[in-house]
Formats: structure tokens, C-alpha cells, sequence
């Protein structure tokens, strides 16, 4: 896939996309012969698990860079599990495998903790505004909670009032 369609695909731009290869998020794509970027279908999932940890989780790039390499890490050191039949290599890797795991669980849960914080402050932003409402409509003012309609919907003032 060209550059124009992996943009497309992914909602980044071809800038953002250029960009990720710069800083080594993306690995170089291979290129065509009139110097045309070509990207992969392992390319494309690695951005799309980019967008989706950018996106939806709010990463930084530095976090996502560590994800998405501790990921590769672990597919490739699955598939030297898969070819070693020394059970104690394979154990070390396992091992590994588990500590690098814990790391990215880690990352998760430190940004659902700040998640849980900042909602946690908006729930008692939300609870004082309810309670200064409150306050008001039982101070003895029931008109004072109504608010006043917008001028284009206030009724029209009486003839010879103008």
C-alpha cells in the first residue's frame, strides 16, 4: 500500500506517517522504484495499534513506542520458543516474556489510575455545582433558580413600553 491509502486507512496523515518513520515508530518502508513509500500489512496493523493507543488511551509517543516494541519483542521471542526445544531457553523467555508483559500492564494501569483521578475530581466538580443549585432553589427564591429565557425567546415588552 502507498502512503495515500495507509493515511486514508488510518485516519493519520501522510505527514504523521512520514514522521512515525522518522523518529523510528514505524520502521522505514520499503520503497518503489520512483522513491514512492510502500507499506506492508504488518505496517499497517502496527499503526493502527498506534492510532487505538494514541486515540483512545491517550499515549504518549515515547509510551507507545514501548508498547508497540515490547510487542514485537514478544511475537519474535514466541517464535524462537516455537523453534528451541531446550526447555531452559525457553523457560528464560518465558520469564521474560512475562516481566515485559507486566511492564506494558503497568503502563495500562498507571493511566487508568490518572483516568480514575481525573473523574473522580469531575464527580465532586459536578456534586458542588448541584449543591450551590440547591442552595439557591431552597434560599427562599424560586424565581431566582429559574433562569431568564434568552432574548429571542422573552416575551415582547407592552405596547407603548418601547
Amino acid at each position: 500500500m502507498q502512503i495515500g491509502e495507509v493515511a486514508e486507512r488510518t485516519g493519520l496523515t501522510q505527514r504523521t506517517l512520514r514522521y512515525y518513520e522518522a523518529i523510528g515508530l514505524l520502521p522505514p518502508a520499503t520503497r518503489m522504484e520512483g522513491g514512492f513509500r510502500l507499506y506492508s500489512e504488518r505496517d499497517l496493523r502496527r499503526l493502527e495499534q498506534i492510532v487505538q493507543l494514541k486515540r483512545l488511551l491517550g499515549f504518549s509517543l515515547a509510551e507507545i513506542r514501548q508498547i508497540v516494541d515490547a510487542d514485537e519483542l514478544l511475537q519474535q521471542m514466541r517464535a524462537e520458543n516455537k523453534a528451541d526445544p531446550d526447555p531452559v531457553e525457553r523457560r528464560a523467555r518465558l520469564e521474560r516474556a512475562v516481566q515485559i508483559i507486566q511492564e506494558q500492564l503497568n503502563l495500562v494501569r498507571n493511566r487508568i489510575v490518572a483516568m480514575r483521578e481525573l473523574e473522580a475530581r469531575y464527580e465532586r466538580r459536578l456534586e458542588r455545582m448541584r449543591e450551590r443549585i440547591a442552595s439557591i432553589q431552597t434560599a427562599g427564591h424560586p424565581a431566582a433558580s429559574a433562569a431568564p429565557a434568552p432574548a429571542s425567546v422573552q416575551e415582547p415588552a407592552p405596547a407603548g413600553t418601547r
